[in-house]
């Protein structure tokens, strides 16, 4: 066992050795070992074997040395396998090392010959160079001093023909090229301008000086184009001209030209701007078309370099121009532009921001027009949702209108037209919406998300101003708050004004609730639908909230339904309460036939009808049935009031006949109206039957109501039971039984009313009742 261990010892060190292993990393002290020598210690230098040996013993057991004692070999022989490779590869290696130094040797033989030819050649080469060089030393010094002869004799005669080449210059109005020939002649006529070209320096100077004015009058003349305007300042200021004088000059005139563009004017094809990439802040400034605001950004550049300490006037006049430019966009926003002329309008706008942008980046005009922009891409939306409003709302106002027939608008059609014109409206907003935002424009990447969630916010808040508009077309007042009542009161100035008066048409209000439940029901879900497709939005912001919308309109199509039901129930009640108030009751004459007011009450109801058959559809058992409960006492005060004259007359047995009559009728009907009690006034649904039921309930319960203020004689009485038993008759047809119950309740109630007014409330014999009746009806 000692044996082999040596052996790994040795095999560890020279391993250790090979690969340099810091003694430090696999060391410790020694003091160390032994006070916490362990079974792990065995793979350090201080390693100590009969410690380790003797902490073996005492934690394992025969079978743990014996399994201890097979790894170690197995361990030891891989070791072995490790070193007999190491040996081998390393051996490997220092005999190509060899075999590499002999072939060095063998090819650096012979080569010190030959850099001693090549070291006797460049000798030979240097000294022939040099006896060239020699020999042409005395010419070559001759030449040069020939060449700066020649050079300074076509310096003297450019400076004797200056004169002349000016005068050239300025009949061919290259004032640039004399200023550059001239500035480059100064530095002779300052060395030898007083003496040998003095005359020279006098002649250049006279034409310089008629340079000088007519640039002068370049800069003055308005004829003349911003940029060349610049360019004189910028030559008179080569000429040490004092130009500051012209520098308000020229800015009044930058500020007059701006004054004059015209930015207003319709943009149809970008030419080489859409071919550009714009889709970042670094791209480089496209090549655009000869266009006013070109002119105006390159005059601003050569402003900025001669006079740069003018930033501030200057950074103020490109915003203004960034100002007019979407002010101009906003203004063809409101006459409702297209998607594709905004796009374009955008893209030149974008295009002069940029280029604003480089020639005078201390301006910020990118933020300036990213802000500006951001106002009038909000603007756009919020005006297409402005104008797919007003669209709704003239095709409602159509109902009121008529035809070159002379008939009215039919409701149905007007109901279907207003359906598609929301569908179709929403769906074009999206296409309109989705142009604009697949344009890869740089201004619109940056705009892109902000839009998407101003069209989310668009979505909820036209159908939350459709609510408010359907509103004041049915006449009703809009719940808004202090900053939102100057423009309700504008839309409802609008809408009488559009209405052509204040009564609103009933079939206004009976369309916009059957829209209402549209709305609802239908719109809603292909709207976030077509949302849903067409525009994804990211990183959170506003999203559209069909829920909400679904309440709102939910309850405003019940809400409008009522007021359809209650503006008809107003209408058949005038003429109700005309009825009762007109006549002499007290001496009315003995009904001979059915009044004509019955006809005309019937007539209003059919008009009903034909107007709910137009938009509603039939029941099909969806109205609500009327509850019956059994009652233990009455119904009403009218009821109480009834048992007990009917009481006091069945103790009392000195009334007349007269008397013993009322009291059989009253019996009859107060027998009717314990037997139980019944719920007459349901929620109105939207269908046919419900709606013209909920009126009729309405106008009988108002009849009733009317009567009770009227004071009847016999004849009025028999002639009110001879009216309800006309319409008990013709409005039993139309009805079910549930509706019949009803009607016949209410009929009832205004005969026991009428009787309670009476002072001798003997009814007609059934006979002659059914007689006058079949006589109306043969009629």
């Amino acid at each position: 066992m000692a044996v082999e261990y040596d052996k790994v010892k040795r095999t560890r060190d020279l391993l250790s050795s090979f690969y340099s292993q810091d003694a430090s990393q696999t060391s410790a002290p020694t003091n160390t070992t032994s006070r916490f020598a362990t079974l792990d210690t065995i793979n350090t230098t201080s390693f100590d074997a009969d410690q380790y040996m003797n902490l073996l013993v005492q934690k394992s057991n025969l079978e743990g040395l014996l399994q201890r004692h097979v790894e170690m070999a197995a361990e030891i022989k891989n070791l072995d396998t490790d070193l007999q490779m190491l040996v081998y590869e390393n051996y490997n290696k220092f005999i190509s090392a060899t075999d590499t130094i002999k072939r060095m040797k063998n090819n650096i033989v012979g080569m010190e010959v030959n850099m001693e030819q090549l070291l006797e050649k460049i000798m030979s080469v240097q000294s022939r160079s040099d006896g060239v060089n020699t020999s042409l030393f005395e010419k070559r010094e001759h030449i040069e001093k020939l060449h700066r002869t020649r050079n300074l004799l076509r310096k003297v005669q450019f400076i004797y023909d200056l004169p002349t080449t000016l005068g050239k210059c300025i009949k061919s109005e290259a004032y640039g090229d004399a200023v550059r020939f001239y500035t480059g002649a100064m530095p002779i006529f300052k060395a030898y301008g007083d003496s040998s070209f003095q005359d020279c320096k006098k002649a250049s100077e006279e034409v310089m000086s008629v340079i000088v004015n007519k640039l002068q009058d370049k800069v003055s003349s308005e004829s003349e184009s911003i940029q060349t305007r610049a360019e004189a300042v910028m030559l008179l200021k080569q000429l040490d001209f004092p130009v500051e004088n012209l520098k308000s000059k020229l800015l009044e005139n930058l500020e007059q030209f701006l004054g004059e563009l015209d930015l207003s004017k319709e943009i149809t094809g970008m030419g080489s701007r859409e071919s550009t990439n714009e889709g970042s802040e670094s791209d480089s400034i496209p090549c655009v078309p000869e266009v006013p605001t070109r002119e105006f950004v390159e005059a601003v550049h050569a402003y900025h370099v001669i006079f740069p300490d003018s930033e501030q006037q200057l950074v103020k006049l490109v915003q203004y121009l960034t100002t007019r430019h979407f002010e101009a966009a906003r203004q063809q926003i409101q006459q409702r532009i297209s998607p594709e002329k905004l796009s374009n309008r955008l893209r030149f706008i974008w295009t002069d921001v940029l280029l604003m942008d480089e020639v005078l980046p201390e301006a910020g005009v990118q933020d300036f027009g990213f802000e500006a922009a951001c106002v009038a891409v909000s603007e756009y939306v919020a005006s297409a949702f402005t104008h797919l409003l007003h669209e709704i709302s003239d095709t409602l106002l159509q109902i009121q209108k008529e035809d070159g027939t002379g008939k009215e608008y039919p409701l149905g059609a007007a109901l279907e037209a207003t359906k598609n014109t929301l569908i179709q409206g929403s769906t074009k907003l999206l296409l309109d919406f989705r142009v604009v935002l697949d344009e890869e424009l740089g201004l619109i990447l940056k705009l892109r998300d902000m839009m998407i969630g101003w069209i989310h916010e668009g979505f909820q808040r036209f159908f939350r101003r459709l609510n408010d508009e359907l509103l004041l077309l049915s006449g009703q007042n809009v719940n808004v708050n202090v900053v939102q009542q100057q423009q309700q009161q504008q839309q409802e100035q609008q809408q009488q004004e559009r209405l052509q008066g204040d009564k609103v048409p009933a079939g206004v209000v009976l369309v916009i609730s059957q829209l209402s439940v549209f709305i609802e029901r239908e719109a809603i879900s292909r709207v976030t639908e077509e949302i849903g497709s067409s525009l994804s939005l990211s990183g959170g912001g506003y999203a559209f909230d069909p829920a909400e919308v679904r309440h709102t309109f939910r309850a405003a199509g019940e809400r409008f339904l009522q007021r359809y039901v209650n503006m008809r129930t107003q209408r058949i009640s005038v003429l109700l309460k005309k009825r009762l108030t007109t006549p002499n009751w007290v001496k009315h004459k003995e009904p001979r036939e059915v009044h004509m007011f019955v006809d005309m009450f019937l007539q209003e109801l059919g008009a009903v009808g034909r107007e709910v058959k137009q938009i509603l559809g039939e029941g099909g058992g969806v109205v609500r049935k009327h509850a019956r409960t059994e009652s233990n006492g009455s119904t009403s005060s009218s009821r109480s009031n009834t048992n007990t004259t009917t009481t006091t007359t069945n103790n009392n047995n000195n009334r007349s006949n007269t008397n013993r009559a009322r009291s059989q009728l009253l019996e009859t009907h107060l027998a009717k109206l314990f037997k139980q009690k019944m719920e007459i006034f349901t929620k109105v649904q939207h269908t046919q039957e419900s709606v013209v039921m909920s009126i009729v309930k309405l106008c009988l319960k108002s009849f009733q109501e009317f009567v009770r203020l009227q004071t009847f004689n016999r004849s009025g009485f028999q002639q009110i039971q001879l009216d309800m038993q006309y319409l008990r008759t013709t409005l039993k047809d139309t009805t079910d039984s549930e509706d019949e119950a009803a009607l016949e309740f209410l009929l009832d109630e205004v005969i026991v009313a009428a009787a309670e007014r009476c002072l001798d409330p003997s009814p007609l014999e059934p006979a002659i009742l059914d007689r006058l009746v079949q006589l109306k009806l043969a009629r």
